[in-house]
């Protein structure tokens, strides 16, 4: 009896023993579930939430204990700093006084519209969208990760909660599983509600994506296509610049054609940009209407120098290489082109008679404004391939010079100096008898006579180089000089006065010869 006593104690005490091994054990699983469970933030601000509504209820409980009329003074005082205490602690919990875990979630069902594609710069954009709106799908994934974790948790603490109940069925263990319960519930929904939320907003970010995909492929094929057709606009002007090469052997008519090629290549590559990205085209018409009325009014010099290049390159006045000589406040420029660009003439200043005769310097760069070919008179001494002008030279003999012979000396020098230039310049005078109705082609050398106050004046006049014309002016006057002063009876005659004085003392006045002897 006695053995079968001590088993049953045995058996009690193994019992008991085995359950309050059970009963720690799962309070330790508990107390580790609850600090896995406290460090979230949903937790944390359900918590807070919870916190609200109990201090709003105790706040609800002591401002009715106030009213009461049975309070002592001490009493009130106490309740009102109680009261005062609390509101401060509302206060603090004011952001969790509604708890939303989809606004927790940052689940924004309203996703972010890019405006619709019409250039492909806006491709990159439209890239840098697509790449925002999958980092943020991809952040409430990890959001909504963590936050179903937390529900397991929950759940796993919920479970240890129930085992706990039937090891120990103390008050202080039932209240903590009808607490795990409220809030696991209050969680699944959450968690039921944000999933709905989520898979709307995913659905969103979907379709955005897809759109502007879509309208990317369309940006890129409309792209390739503006690229090919500038390629071939561009390879096009290659072809005709190869052309021009193969045909025009005329450097200076060569250069103008490759400078017509890139402005017309320039210009349909504007249009095909043009055409290719503006939606509403009359209403481009009518705004640039407007705006090239205002342009013009304001920038007159500007569309005027436009139009004088249109007048130069297409009218063929003038071209690179050619010499021109321009007058601007009385002060005479003359140069060869060395550039006819959109807006103005460069010419490079060359030494000329007017050079020695006034400007007294050279070599400078100047820039003439294309509307000049309209408002100022502008001398092309090369037009039409000609290159050659007539230049003049004058000498002036005295009266008792032997006229005949030094008009043949002259003539002799003119025409051997410049026979060169003399064949040239009917070469070019037939060339332009066929555009122009020249009724005076002759271009011999010519020698003038004209009477002066001091002698008789012989004006030579021959065709020379119109880009050398100084320096045959330079050889013939050379050439002349040496030649007449060979012969006695030609002299040179030049601005002089002759003084004659009287050897007679009375022929002088006496006042004039004391002043002069003073």
């Amino acid at each position: 009896m006695k053995k079968i006593l001590f088993l049953a104690f045995f058996a009690i005490f193994s019992f008991a023993e085995l359950n309050t091994s059970l009963i720690l054990e799962s309070k330790a699983k508990i107390n580790t579930l609850n600090t896995i469970i406290d460090a979230s933030i949903y937790n944390i601000r359900y918590d807070n939430f919870i916190k609200y509504q109990q201090i709003s209820d105790e706040l609800i409980l002591l401002r009715e204990e106030l009213n009461k009329e049975h309070l002592s003074y001490e009493q009130k005082d106490a309740t009102q700093s109680k009261i005062a205490n609390l509101e401060e602690q509302l206060k603090l919990l004011k952001d969790y006084k509604n708890l939303n875990f989809t606004q927790n979630l940052n689940i924004n069902e309203n996703v972010e519209v890019l405006p619709k594609l019409t250039n492909p710069l806006a491709i990159i954009g439209a890239f840098s969208h697509i790449k925002k709106l999958k980092d943020e799908k991809d952040e409430h994934i990890l959001k909504m990760k963590e936050f179903e974790n937390l529900v397991l948790k929950i759940k796993e603490k919920n479970a240890e909660l129930k085992e706990l109940v039937k090891l120990d069925n103390s008050k202080e263990n039932l209240n903590a599983l009808k607490e795990s319960n409220k809030k696991l519930s209050e969680f699944e929904n959450a968690l039921q509600f944000a999933q709905v939320s989520f898979s709307v907003y995913e659905k969103k970010i979907e379709d955005e994506i897809t759109r502007v995909n879509a309208e990317i492929k369309v940006q890129t094929l409309r792209a390739v296509n503006i690229l090919i057709a500038i390629i071939l606009v561009i390879i096009a002007s290659f072809c005709l610049k190869l052309i021009a090469k193969k045909y025009i052997k005329d450097n200076e008519r060569y250069y103008t054609a490759t400078k017509i090629i890139n402005f017309i290549n320039l210009n349909l590559i504007l249009l095909i940009l043009l055409f290719a990205y503006i939606e509403n085209i009359t209403y481009l018409v009518t705004i640039l209407g407007f705006a090239s009325a205002g342009l013009a009014i304001a920038m007159k010099d500007m569309f005027m120098s436009m139009l004088g290049w249109c007048v130069i390159i297409f009218g063929g006045s003038m071209r690179v290489g050619d010499r021109i000589k321009v007058i601007q406040n009385d002060i005479t420029y003359i140069g060869d082109i060395i550039d006819i660009s959109f807006l103005r003439i460069t010419i490079y200043e060359t030494l000329t008679l007017e050079t020695y005769m006034k400007n007294r310097r050279s070599g400078r760069i100047i820039f003439i404004p294309n509307n000049y070919v309209f408002t100022h008179l502008i001398a092309n001494y090369t037009h039409h391939g000609m290159k050659t002008v007539l230049d003049g030279i004058d000498i002036t003999l005295s009266f008792d010079s032997n006229l005949e012979k030094a008009k043949d000396i002259m003539e002799q020098i003119i025409i051997k100096q410049a026979k060169p230039y003399t064949e040239l310049a009917k070469k070019a005078m037939r060339k332009l008898q066929n555009e122009y109705s020249i009724k005076n082609p002759k271009v011999e050398p010519k020698i003038y006579i004209f009477f002066e106050h001091w002698g008789i004046r012989l004006s030579a006049w021959y065709m020379t180089n119109a880009y050398a014309a100084l320096n045959l002016r330079s050889t013939i006057s050379k050439e002349l000089i040496t030649e007449l002063m060979k012969h006695e009876d030609i002299k040179i005659a030049y601005p002089s006065q002759n003084l004659y004085l009287d050897k007679r003392q009375n022929a002088i006045p006496k006042e004039l010869l004391r002043d002069f002897n003073a």
